[in-house]
């Protein structure tokens, strides 16, 4: 089993106890959905690609499923600016993975690591930081990785190159699952965490205005009392 289906499969006993329902919920889904997009892309993933040319592939659980969430997430996006936001997201992960798979080794057995899963992490690592909210971040960390595939496809194509590519097949299906992930559990964690600090700061700062306004209105009424005072002598 690899990275990509263990991570699948632990993201849907996270669902199905409900400890991801409040990202979900942010995110405009339903538990009931979470789970059936999960099973959707883990069967998919074990169907042959479909084939779209001589040199390119895609396939249903690594790519077509994941794109269609993230269609459905930018439709959903509340604002011009939040799918703006999405877009310029997507388009800086898939030319990081591009440079990255142009700079890492070709052979896997020169790395400690599996590309793959580099891939995936830069992806989702550069979601988080382009994006504004949990959704672009889920956004941009599959189109990011799809992007790039779409990219090399292209480029091979242009310049007669041999080589299939699977866009969201083989060990893509692993980069697009780390990638979504790990944009989503940053955006989690690490929002949840700066919502929380600039919330207690908010609110400390509307202590203090509330204290100085009733200072101010307390020392505006003494001054009252005291003009009342001085009127009252003089007649």
């Amino acid at each position: 089993m690899t990275i990509g289906y263990i991570l699948l499969t632990i993201a849907g006993l996270f669902v199905l106890f409900g400890f991801a329902h409040r990202v979900l919920d942010r995110m405009k889904m339903t538990d009931k959905w979470a789970l059936l997009i999960i099973i959707g892309m883990i069967i998919g993933t074990l169907i042959p690609s479909i084939p779209l040319g001589a040199n390119i592939s895609i396939n249903i659980g690594g790519a077509i499923i994941p794109m269609a969430v993230a269609v459905y997430l930018f439709i959903k996006s509340e604002s011009l600016k939040e799918k703006m936001n999405a877009i310029f997201a997507s388009l800086i992960a898939g030319a990081a993975v591009y440079i990255a798979g142009r700079l890492l080794p070709s052979e896997p057995e020169a790395m400690l690591i599996e590309p793959n899963y580099i891939y995936g992490i830069i992806s989702g690592l550069i979601a988080y930081l382009f994006s504004r909210s949990r959704r672009c971040a889920f956004i941009a960390g599959v189109m990011g990785v799809v992007l790039s595939d779409i990219t090399q496809a292209v480029i091979n194509a242009a310049t007669a190159r041999p080589g299939l590519v699977s866009i969201g097949g083989a060990g893509a299906v692993d980069t697009v699952v780390i990638s979504m992930i790990v944009a989503v559990l940053l955006s989690e964690v690490l929002g949840e965490t700066r919502e929380k600090l600039q919330g207690g700061t908010a609110k400390k700062n509307t202590e203090i205005d509330s204290h100085l306004t009733s200072t101010l209105i307390d020392d505006n009424d003494l001054k009252d009392r005291e003009k009342d005072g001085e009127k009252d002598e003089k007649e």
